[in-house]
């Protein structure tokens, strides 16, 4: 065994044994700090972390505590038990990333969107029907189903407590070009490379990476989880991408269905295996006809 399989290995089970240490404390170590107890260099471990796991340790060490606090309200925690029993010294640091990493207000999170405003409507596309729904700030859902009653009971079970409003298609116009950049998805008239319209979903750093880097995918093509992971300068975060894939509540405006397994099988998809089939085919034909 050379030197430098010796060095792969030494720095692979350092980056194992500082993520175990960002998983156990409850208090995450800075960057020197945890350095030192794995024995690298801080600008090392910074890079050789990011490249394994797709975020630095300081965004995984805060992705992992807001996991928990997710967790705690969900299971009926008040705000601030949610916030200490996650290993925030304070709510400063929560309410600062909230947009981002829930969302909504925590309180709001916590009570299935409670006092939260969303509105929704609908159309017909080639896969049955599409459900479009925003908040004030931005998207918060973009189902496929096949009917429009089993769309709605989605968007109420995941948001139980909002004041959920159905609106005509046309008579609200920033859902309207929603639906519109959709539909020319399905009139060989794609919008990739287009930044994603404002938001209101729970994503972290990363997802927010691989979701961004899925929209540069043009309409015909695919991309394996470790080519995008590749894309977005975290090679070793295959499973990463597939997870964030997973995560993805927005039907084609971010098309996660673009991303295919290693051996270039469709494999699944959230909205159902056969219509990320159906929806690849479509977009392969419409990309090849002249």
């Amino acid at each position: 065994m050379d030197m430098k399989t010796n060095r792969r290995g030494a720095t692979a089970a350092a980056l194992e044994q500082a993520r175990a240490i960002l998983d156990a404390c409850e208090t995450a170590p800075g960057l020197d700090e945890l350095a030192a107890q794995v024995g690298l260099s801080a600008g090392h471990l910074q890079r050789a972390f990011r490249r394994a796991h797709g975020v630095s340790p300081a965004e995984y060490a805060r992705a992992r505590r807001f996991g928990e606090f997710k967790r705690a309200l969900r299971s009926g925690a008040t705000v601030t038990d949610a916030i200490f029993d996650a290993g925030f010294g304070s709510g400063s640091r929560v309410y600062e990333n909230t947009d981002r990493l829930l969302g909504m207000p925590p309180a709001r999170y916590r009570e299935g969107g409670q006092g939260v405003a969303i509105r929704y409507t609908t159309m017909a596309c080639p896969l049955g029907r599409v459900l479009v729904a925003a908040t004030e700030r931005g998207l918060c859902a973009v189902n496929v189903g096949g009917s429009d009653r089993a769309l709605l009971r989605e968007l109420k079970d995941e948001f139980p407590r909002a004041r959920i409003t159905r609106v005509d298609e046309g008579r609200d116009e920033w859902l309207t070009s929603v639906m519109a950049r959709i539909a020319r998805q399905f009139e060989n008239r794609n919008d990739e490379g287009q930044p994603l319209p404002p938001l209101d979903v729970a994503a972290t750093a990363f997802q927010w990476r691989v979701w961004n880097a899925l929209t540069r995918i043009p309409a015909g093509e695919t991309r394996s989880y470790g080519e995008v992971a590749r894309a977005i300068g975290a090679p070793k975060a295959a499973r990463a991408v597939g997870r964030a894939c997973g995560s993805n509540k927005l039907a084609l405006i971010v098309p996660c269905h673009r991303v295919v397994r290693e051996d270039g099988t469709p494999g699944g998809w959230r909205w159902g295996a056969a219509r990320k089939q159906q929806l690849l085919e479509r977009e392969c034909r419409d990309a090849a006809a002249p």
